[in-house]
């Protein structure tokens, strides 16, 4: 009989996230490939980010495939099957719809970028038993009660509430004083309400800050000149401006540098990766963006060196956005629960899912790889990038920090 012990030697070229706890059930079958549904924007206004979503998918199902595929299914390989959720909620509900009536033999998902395009294909998917795994921050995505959803970042208010102190000491430790004005001005996409919502209710309060400026708008903008008035009529400590499409915080920003605002005359914090995106760069000068620090669910960073090297020479990426190191991440988990199912059924992979403890992370940042009884991972951390030198460079935390944030001293 194979023993458990041998099992696991056989498994040694693999990395740590898939190997670290698992156990594997005898396979009734050993299919050939097994398929896993990626339903990302490939088209419209987020086309961008969920291209990104592709390539950091795409490259862990060569490298898990390369690493002799699924063990526990006789070698089976991944075969990456890709949906188009569009921008808009309705197609993303679509094309949800779509997936789980035509591609029946997912064993798993993962998806679907913005928070409300989430919240509305996790109603489709739970309905049909179908695993997904998303990077999406929105709280609500993992409050429903639902059991085949599994959010590997930080909730939006979880990243909040992890974000702001560390803000707070950059700026004291810069300036010798605490901030004690803020703005938000905030689209109203699904992870921007629920990020700005407990500072609203009690974190800005909690950190000694008075709220001058409250403004939320519907993407795109097509004028910024009315949101920067404000900020320049009230001069706040901290700006949070909260977009998620890359032309308003191109707009945003260099309005703010027309009124004399920008250029880190008011730091401003984001959260999210829209203003981190390569594109900010291509469209306008890194001067502007210097100093402008966001607060993402992963990024990456320190120890991902080859993984962005490979990027960078495969597709042409500067750097890795969370777009791409969550969704690698991602395909990791599906195969190490497909290990620990030992069958390529969705219902044993979500029981996999909702039983693993493969300890450290690995692909995100801080907590563990495994799940609560809500779906969401296990003290999941957070990052924060500063744009420098025309970089945006993970500062926070420690152990993943490339640089050391910087702040504006006026």
């Amino acid at each position: 009989m194979t023993t458990r012990r041998s099992l696991t030697r056989s498994l040694a070229a693999l990395p740590a996230l898939a190997l670290l706890g698992l156990t594997f059930p005898a396979a009734a079958q050993n299919p050939a490939e097994v398929k896993v549904g990626l339903l990302v924007p490939l088209s419209g206004l987020y086309a961008r980010p969920g291209q990104v979503m592709k390539m950091g998918a795409e490259m862990a199902v060569e490298h898990i495939n390369a690493q002799g595929g699924i063990k526990a299914l006789g070698g089976a390989k991944l075969k990456l099957v890709l949906l188009d959720s569009g921008d808009t909620v309705e197609k993303a509900k679509n094309a949800a719809q779509r997936m789980v009536a035509q591609e029946t033999d997912l064993v798993a998902a993962s998806g679907a970028y913005l928070s409300s395009f989430t919240l509305a294909a996790t109603e489709v998917t739970e309905r049909a038993s179908l695993p997904m795994l998303t990077l999406s921050y929105s709280d609500l995505i993992t409050d429903r009660g639902f059991k085949y959803v599994f959010q590997t970042s930080a909730t939006a208010a979880s990243q909040a509430e992890q974000c702001l102190p560390e803000v707070m000491k950059v700026a004291e430790k810069a300036t010798g004083v605490r901030p004690k004005t803020v703005a938000i001005i905030t689209d109203n996409t699904g992870a921007s309400v629920a990020s700005v919502k407990p500072m609203r209710e009690r974190l800005l309060k909690e950190h000694g800050l008075t709220l001058v400026v409250d403004e939320t708008f519907t993407p795109p903008l097509s004028d910024a000149t009315p949101l920067v008035q404000k900020v320049r009529a009230t001069r706040p400590d901290l700006l949070f401006f909260l977009p998620t499409v890359i032309s308003d915080g191109k707009l945003i920003l260099e309005k703010m540098n027309e009124f004399g605002l920008g250029q880190a005359r008011i730091p401003t914090i984001s959260f999210g990766i829209a203003i981190a995106e390569p594109e900010m760069l291509k469209t306008m000068s890194a001067d502007l963006l210097q100093g402008v620090m966001t607060c993402v669910g992963s990024w990456g960073s320190k120890g991902h060196e080859p993984l962005i090297a490979e990027l960078k020479s495969k597709y042409g990426e500067p750097w890795m956005t969370q777009n791409g190191i969550s969704t690698y991440a991602d395909m990791w988990v599906v195969a190490a629960a497909l290990e620990k199912a030992g069958k390529a059924d969705k219902e044993a992979v979500a029981q996999a899912l909702r039983t693993l403890d493969l300890g450290p992370s690995k692909y995100y940042p801080g907590g563990l790889i495994k799940f609560d009884n809500k779906g969401r991972r296990v003290n999941a951390g957070l990052t924060i990038v500063q744009w420098q030198s025309g970089m945006p460079n993970t500062v926070f935390p420690p152990d993943l920090a490339m640089t050391q944030a910087i702040w504006s001293k006026k």
